[in-house]
């Protein structure tokens, strides 16, 4: 996308006129706009403004950043806004992704995946979204209808999953076999099983349930995607689904089957070093998952674990009141350790040798 120096105060004028009434994502449902960059044109909800981007909201899903100096041809259209329908999604990843592909439907779900492969994916995302609406309308937190076709895209190997993450500028690890785009809305990943074996199919579906998580809570406003909330309250539920008792409770109902194994043992070797009234700053900042992510991500996990297990109402009103912050704000540490406190108390010393315990106790 070009940048120009100079911005373009039309574009900027009328948009911030028109934003004047409608501050925040949600309350801009009906601002709909039109407009022009270099050969291609974006039709979305225009979320945010300023001198020098634009947060569009596309009707595919995409969070696009726009450059106000290279718009052009800008229009506002009769709201209100509305995602793409089913059938026009499926036309356009169809052309996206050509004819080695196919494009599944399955209520919630539209799948790209190999030709042939309908009954191995589709079926299994929309059976996670399911388990994911029972998980939490149970425990009285009714999860929103999603504003457009959740899309997952499968690639065949590892060569063409990261092909396209590197066209798209996705930064993954090497290693990684799947990801969430927050600025797409897709979940991107690739086959380990090559289509022909079920022998690996657990590795895929660590990965699919993972990320399916993820897509499923930005888009079902347990988490705000244009506010997304602190990093451990991420990355805790995304691992927490991952165990069978929790993704397919209807079948596995003890304790024991909740219990994400990979993450119990990571955060059992962590707690060898992890420093004495540590989880005040674990609130407060995502800096662990710069600095060790393996102990992050354990850290998140067991937290997640013990809320939703012991607190599960209080778990509720914490995710409601990080998901209900205005979009496109900074969410600093004071702030963060304030809603913390505001929901599980003000004596983090106390509250974390009852989190501990409670983690120690599992077997």
């Amino acid at each position: 996308m070009p940048r120009i120096g100079r911005y373009n105060p039309f574009v900027i004028g009328v948009l911030t006129t028109v934003l004047a009434s409608a501050p925040t994502a949600r309350s801009a449902e009906n601002v709909v706009v039109r407009l022009r960059i270099g050969e291609e044109w974006l039709e979305g909800q225009a979320l945010a403004v300023s001198k020098r981007s634009v947060q569009l909201l596309t009707r595919d899903g995409f969070l696009r950043r726009i450059d106000p100096s290279a718009a052009r041809d800008y229009s506002r259209l009769p709201g209100p806004f509305r995602g793409y329908p089913a059938n026009v999604m499926r036309s356009r990843l169809q052309k996206e992704f050509g004819k080695r592909f196919q494009v599944s439907g399955t209520g919630h779900y539209l799948v790209v995946h190999p030709v042939g492969q309908r009954d191995k994916w589709a079926r299994r995302f929309e059976e996670l979204f399911r388990s994911f609406q029972q998980y939490f309308g149970t425990r009285g937190f009714r999860p929103a209808a999603p504003q457009f076709p959740l899309v997952a895209v499968v690639f065949p190997d590892r060569n063409e999953f990261l092909q396209y993450a590197r066209s798209t500028g996705a930064r993954i690890p090497s290693t990684a076999i799947g990801y969430y785009s927050h600025w797409s809305n897709r979940i991107l990943l690739y086959d380990l099983t090559a289509g022909r074996s079920e022998q690996r199919w657990h590795h895929n579906a660590e990965t699919i349930i993972h990320e399916a998580t993820h897509q499923t809570a930005y888009n079902t406003g347990i988490h705000a995607r244009y506010a997304p909330p602190p990093r451990w309250v991420a990355e805790g539920l995304a691992t927490m689904f991952e165990a069978r008792g929790v993704w397919d409770s209807p079948h596995y109902r003890d304790r024991a089957t909740r219990i994400n194994r990979r993450m119990l043992e990571q955060f059992r070797k962590y707690s060898k070093e992890r420093a004495a009234g540590s989880l005040k700053e674990f609130v407060r900042s995502d800096r662990l998952f710069l600095r060790d992510a393996a102990a992050a991500y354990a850290e998140a996990w067991a937290l997640t674990f013990y809320l939703s297990e012991t607190r599960p109402q209080q778990y509720m009103r914490y995710l409601k009141r990080t998901s209900s912050r205005a979009p496109f704000t900074r969410y600093d540490a004071g702030d963060r350790l304030s809603d913390f406190a505001a929901v599980f108390g003000r004596n983090l010393d106390l509250f974390e040798s009852h989190y501990l315990r409670f983690i120690r106790s599992l077997r």
